[in-house]
């Protein structure tokens, strides 16, 4: 009886430190799912929903940002994924009309203490391009308390121009200077996106540039604390045989985000991909359980 309530009360005191452990930890995704388009055949959305959502609700991340998405993609997403809430606006007017970058979180982690999105453009308070860009952009975000941990977040989810070379760096600025005016003390802050960028290029290097009065961020590929997991590349055109040299999909982290790992994901069936890009997933932790 006294080996047994030894070995009991060492499982018990163990749990503290292992629930804490798991507090600190979360994960994050980012996911262009490509519109929905009849003229893409067999690759449109009608047939790969399902790979997709089920591609998420397997990995279960924390956070998950999403770009390209359709009102009734929306509608859809949002049925087949239950355990998350998603934010953000249509991209043309403010409401359904257009492209979301929505930005998806679980509710059984999070609870959301606010949310909005702002146009990539000179007047960002109200749907337009900015610059040179052919579409209007923006950027959805999140400030969540992390339910477990007792952690505040600012989570930002962006999707820059393909066309405007002044947009995008115009575009990685703003969401610079916007992250710094809006964070507040204890935030850990999380970037993500398809930013149409590859590393190293102007957009990207003014997104970690160190630059005087704001804050520091860090491409999560580049610290992680075990080697990059798959192909750098992310966009695929829906062909499994492209190989890019550099990602266009980012995950960035201010300081005190630790990254653990860091994958793109590749999973296809019979040759077909769920998206033309590949989603990138990271692990990430913050607190003294890191």
């Amino acid at each position: 009886m006294t080996r047994w309530l030894v070995i009991l009360l060492a499982a018990l005191l163990a749990l503290p430190v292992a629930a804490k452990e798991k507090a600190d930890r979360f994960s994050a995704m980012t996911y262009n799912i490509r519109l929905d388009l009849a003229s893409d055949g067999d690759n449109a959305w009608p047939h790969r929903r399902k790979a997709l959502t089920s591609l998420v609700a397997y990995y279960a991340p924390d956070l998950v940002g999403m770009q390209e998405v359709l009102q009734h993609q929306k509608d859809q997403i949002e049925a087949d994924l239950p355990p998350y809430k998603f934010v953000g606006v249509a991209r043309d007017d403010g409401k359904e009309a257009g492209e979301y970058s929505m930005l998806g979180y679980r509710t059984d982690r999070f609870d959301l203490l606010a949310s909005g999105t702002f146009w990539l453009s000179p007047t960002p308070d109200r749907p337009g391009k900015g610059w040179d860009a052919a579409y209007p952009r923006i950027a959805s975000w999140a400030r969540l308390k992390d339910s477990t941990a007792r952690q505040t977040m600012l989570v930002v989810n962006t999707h820059f121009d393909h066309i405007g070379t002044v947009a995008r760096l115009e575009s990685a600025k703003l969401i610079r200077r916007w992250i710094d005016e809006h964070r507040q003390p204890g935030d850990a802050v999380v970037l993500m996106g398809d930013f149409n960028v590859p590393t190293g290029s102007p957009p990207y290097q003014a997104i970690l540039a160190d630059t005087p009065g704001l804050i520091a961020l860090h491409d999560t590929q580049d610290i992680s604390r075990t080697p990059h997991f798959g192909p750098l590349g992310t966009f695929t055109a829906f062909k499994i045989e492209q190989v890019e040299p550099s990602p266009i999909d980012h995950i960035f982290v201010g300081d005190g985000v630790m990254v653990l790992r860091h994958a793109t994901l590749t999973q296809q069936t019979g040759g077909k991909l769920p998206s033309d890009h590949y989603p990138v997933l990271t692990d990430l932790c913050v607190g003294k359980g890191c």
